[in-house]
């Protein structure tokens, strides 16, 4: 049997990764995955997640299964952080939720979800869009349909993106990430999202919205505001929630799937189809993740210092895009400079092409997707001047420093030592 498969693709992600590992140049620098990374480039666990998981551990709570919804505590403080809570008359009294494996998870349980009620729907996705996005639609079932994001200035094209989904027929399914975009770090203005919920409410489309980095971008309230407006807008929504970055969860798959309907019969057949596929996928979720999470967000003292914590991985980010931008900036590259700097978020996108990345990375060992996606959040502070000058090698209008030169740099930023020390170290968060 397993010799009549075909070759499959491999992730370009982890392929690029693995590449790294075993890149044995001192100043190489890893700026493939979206893991956050402290000034030191470590990725570190939040102190109010290590406190919350003491607190379990001397609770030593039973190990028994929780149920196809996974751990409801942890689905109601998600619905209350994400919609407000359930007692102020918001959209939080007309939403259903199950946890899932991560945000991943979440969207191919919404993805299902959409493909059991309306087989064959079409879901508008932006172009460019998160890598996993397409084939977690189309894996489901569903008919993919790309819509521009960003103009020739790299600037959201708030224009062109309703232009576009004004085309878009009723209880078709667009999906709009919350904050932070990724891979551009283009947000549409509160103006124009007020506009898209417009054209929902008009059209009849219903908006599926992916929240992965809220509280990364303008802060926790601002980056859920969008979310927010379209829940109280629209007669139905599809929203999934991801714990990785915001709480620093990467590896123990932490997320959540929100349904809002229009009555509560349809919000109980929504939640009763989610709970059917997830059975089907892997029956629960993991529980570790969740019961962190709501250790955290039902304390009070620990809910605030996981935000003070998050606004000083959020001021990080930003530190790290203005000072590239400056560098950058001061290399000749004010254009390119510009539009980094309209950018938000962990991800940002250079303007380079696909054969500029590959230079980058052959000739400065500089690892981004060939997209020019880079994770703004992974680069150390000292590292910065160093990726300034690959950048603007490879664009040619710096100042002309060659490969040795932007090698040297790196390498005397003190990083080359370590990495002499432990060449194999892994870049896996």
């Amino acid at each position: 049997m397993l010799e009549l498969l075909p070759p499959p693709p491999t992730d370009p992600l982890w392929d690029l990764t693995a590449e790294f590992a075993a890149d044995e140049r001192p100043e190489r620098l890893n700026l493939v995955l979206g893991v956050y990374r402290d000034a030191a480039g470590r990725t570190p666990v939040m102190a109010a997640v290590r406190e919350a998981e003491i607190r379990l551990a001397e609770r030593s709570a039973s190990k028994e299964y929780r149920g196809l919804s996974g751990n409801t505590a942890f689905n109601r403080a998600l619905v209350e952080m994400v919609l407000g809570s359930e007692g102020s008359g918001g959209p939080a009294g007309r939403a259903a939720a199950v946890q899932t494996v991560a945000g991943s998870g979440a969207l191919r349980l919404l993805a299902d979800l959409v493909c059991r009620t309306r087989p064959g729907t079409t879901v508008w996705i932006s172009d460019p869009a998160y890598v996993n996005h397409r084939p977690i639609l189309e894996a489901a079932g569903l008919r993919v349909r790309p819509y521009g994001w960003v103009d020739a200035d790299g600037g959201f094209d708030a224009a062109g993106v309703l232009r576009e989904l004004s085309g878009v027929r009723r209880d078709d399914v667009v999906l709009l990430q919350g904050c932070c975009h990724n891979p551009t770090g283009v947000d549409p203005s509160p103006q124009d999202w007020a506009a898209l919920a417009e054209l929902a409410v008009r059209d009849g489309w219903v908006p599926f919205v992916d929240l992965a980095y809220h509280g990364l971008g303008g802060g926790l309230e601002a980056d859920l505001a969008a979310t927010r407006m379209l829940a109280a807008r629209v007669p139905e929504m599809l929203i999934a929630v991801s714990c990785s970055k915001n709480f620093g969860l990467y590896s123990d798959r932490t997320g959540c799937a929100i349904v809002l309907g229009a009555s509560g019969q349809a919000v109980r057949h929504a939640e009763t189809t989610l709970q059917n596929a997830a059975r089907t996928l892997y029956s629960m979720p993991p529980e570790h993740g969740a019961a962190v999470v709501t250790t955290i967000l039902e304390d009070e003292r620990l809910s605030a210092l996981w935000r003070a914590e998050l606004d000083v991985m959020r001021g990080r980010i930003a530190a790290n895009r203005t000072d590239l931008t400056a560098h950058l900036s001061a290399l000749g590259c004010e254009v390119q400079a510009r539009s980094l700097a309209r950018q938000k978020g962990m991800f940002s996108m250079l303007p380079l092409s696909a054969e500029q990345m590959l230079r980058l990375r052959r000739q400065f060992a500089i690892y981004g997707t060939t997209s020019g996606r880079i994770n703004i959040a992974g680069i150390p502070a000292h590292r910065i001047p160093f990726l300034a000058q690959g950048i603007a090698a490879v664009l040619g209008t710096g100042s002309g420093a060659s490969a040795d030169a932007v090698a040297a740099a790196g390498a005397d930023t003190g990083d080359g030592a370590r990495a002499r020390q432990s060449p194999a170290v892994s870049s896996m968060p």
